[in-house]
């Protein structure tokens, strides 16, 4: 199994984005996320981790689900937030989706696993 640590950058974002799509064969470790507001205005920002992964043995065999890291998460003027303060394991398919109420550049750090 190869590890590759890798940097996703977009800048800009205002409305709801793909970040980052999970390849097939590859399980992917979030391990910082950054948003930050280049604007001159407070912005709100939510982070939506997309996921569809389903087949698990016993109890735990149920479809996830899209859920909310943050929501509506305020920035203020000319800074920037972490979002994590852990990890996140994102599975095959699996998106991190970002939408903000302005300009808001994002820095996400992972580790791919193939």
């Amino acid at each position: 199994m190869a590890n590759t640590f890798k940097v996703v950058t977009k800048a800009g974002v205002t409305t709801l984005d793909d970040i980052y799509t999970v390849a097939a064969s590859t399980t992917t470790i979030i391990i910082g996320l950054v948003l930050g507001n280049t604007t001159g205005s407070q912005v709100t920002a939510t982070v939506t981790l997309s996921s569809d992964t389903a087949g698990r043995a016993g109890n735990n065999d149920e479809a996830n689900q899209d859920v909310e890291i943050v929501t509506s998460v305020p920035i203020p003027a000319n800074s920037s937030l972490s979002v994590l303060d852990g990890k996140i394991v994102m599975e095959a398919t699996d998106i991190l989706k970002v939408s903000a109420s302005g300009a808001t550049d994002v820095i996400l750090s992972i580790l791919e696993q193939t």
